[in-house]
């Protein structure tokens, strides 16, 4: 776990990221899974793939959008479910070379990201509905999964080699990887069906400090051995849960915290979908992120990108009010993690060391209680932005109430319909 640990350091600092669903689906723009759940047929699938044109992709500026949200690291789906690759994959035809793009997208992606000084992900899909020696027929969501035809398939170790090889690709073609994304197992097709204690030590061969996910092991509804106190090799670095924000955090069996992130739709889809605006605006996104990081976990907001290559401008506006509120608060998420203090009532803490963070949501009648924390024990208070001071607060309607400390926050703070944060320092 100490390896697992120094690996994930960074990752536990940074706290925020930004998820990119994009491939071919985002041309019938019904949802990544449409391929599977439609069971669309090849040649109306591979339609798409000759239409293929993102001539508004324009890497830099998704980098600038994720940088300017307070986002520090990043992770594009370099190969989905239907096996299109956005990634020049020397091992098969179905990539963003051969489409009208002809142009290397994830080569883009990474190095525009490393330039504006974020981290780069790549999310690779363990099921690939293109490849022939892939099971197809009663298979698991597979577009051709009640077509008697795709019965006999080819050898699986065929797919497997092939899967090998486009990791190996990634992780010797696009310099530094920080974060390798797979997705998903389901029923038997999990562990070492995928050879995953050779894939791992391939990768590592090659991205000695790479993170990875626990989705070798275990679909997004588990934990796997990480959560245990003698994980296997290929079990992850950190806990994937999928919509969803645990609610107490994630331990293992010993009670020791692991790390993990919750992946989070900024609407209901993952991949481009025009008919869904049921998006969560920026207070919302705010809220999470703060309750992943008070709960000792980070947030990866997902965009989908349509099919010019675009970030709709619904997406991008709740990004940028978010770059809003972390320009001023963002000390209470990067660095920070869950408190030795209760959730209070009013919102939430999250606490770097001997910092406390109250992110306050619900403003209270007359001074702020600040439970747990005693008075006697806290050095200064700062709201931010801008640093002011709070002086603790004690007068008749706070002496009932004796070890609870009390500041007062000024009515007028900009930021209080979504968080107000006070920074608590505490003595040594």
């Amino acid at each position: 776990m100490d390896e697992r640990l120094k690996r994930t350091e960074w990752f536990r600092h940074d706290r925020f990221g930004m998820f990119i669903h994009w491939g071919l689906y985002s041309i019938p723009a019904r949802g990544e899974w449409a391929r599977g759940s439609e069971q669309i047929d090849d040649n109306t699938y591979y339609s798409y793939f000759n239409q293929f044109d993102p001539y508004a992709y324009d890497a830099r500026e998704w980098a600038r959008l994720a940088k300017s949200a307070g986002m520090k690291y990043a992770v594009l789906t370099a190969k989905h479910h239907d096996g299109f690759c956005l990634f020049d994959s020397a091992l098969t035809d179905f990539k963003a070379t051969n489409t009208p793009a002809g142009r290397d997208l994830v080569r883009e992606y990474t190095d525009a990201f490393r330039a504006e000084g974020l981290k780069v992900g790549l999310y690779y899909s363990l099921i690939d509905w293109n490849h022939p020696a892939y099971p197809a027929y009663q298979h698991h969501s597979h577009p051709h999964r009640n077509n008697e035809n795709y019965k006999n398939r080819r050898p699986f170790t065929e797919y497997i080699d092939y899967m090998h090889n486009q990791v190996k690709e990634l992780c010797t073609g696009y310099g530094k990887i920080d974060i390798m994304w797979f997705d998903f197992s389901y029923g038997d097709m999990c562990g070492e069906k995928w050879e995953a204690t050779k894939l791992i030590n391939m990768i590592r061969k090659y991205q000695p400090d790479i993170i990875t996910d626990n989705r070798l092991e275990v679909s997004g509804e588990g934990f796997g051995s990480l959560a245990t106190e003698n994980p296997l090799i290929y079990s992850g670095d950190f806990v994937s849960p999928e919509c969803i924000i645990p609610p107490e955090g994630i331990v293992n069996t010993a009670g020791c915290a692991i790390p993990w992130e919750a992946c989070i739709t900024l609407n209901d889809n993952w991949g481009w979908a025009p008919s869904d605006n049921n998006y969560k605006d920026e207070s919302v996104v705010i809220r999470k992120l703060v309750e992943c990081v008070s709960k000792g976990g980070n947030l990866l907001l997902n965009v989908g990108p349509d099919a010019t290559g675009r970030i709709p401008e619904q997406s991008r506006n709740i990004l940028t009010n978010v770059g809003r509120w972390m320009d001023g608060h963002s000390q209470a998420i990067y660095g920070a993690g869950k408190s030795d203090y209760t959730k209070p009532e009013w919102g939430r803490y999250t606490q770097c060391g001997d910092t406390v963070y109250a992110c306050v949501m619900d403003f209270p009648v007359g001074p702020l209680a600040l439970p747990g924390i005693p008075a006697e024990k806290i050095d200064y208070c700062r709201l931010f932005p801008g640093g002011s001071e709070l002086k603790l607060y004690n007068d008749w309607r706070t002496s009932n109430y004796a070890g609870i400390a009390y500041v007062n926050i000024p009515r007028y703070d900009m930021y209080n319909k979504i968080y107000t944060v006070i920074k608590i320092k505490l003595k040594q």
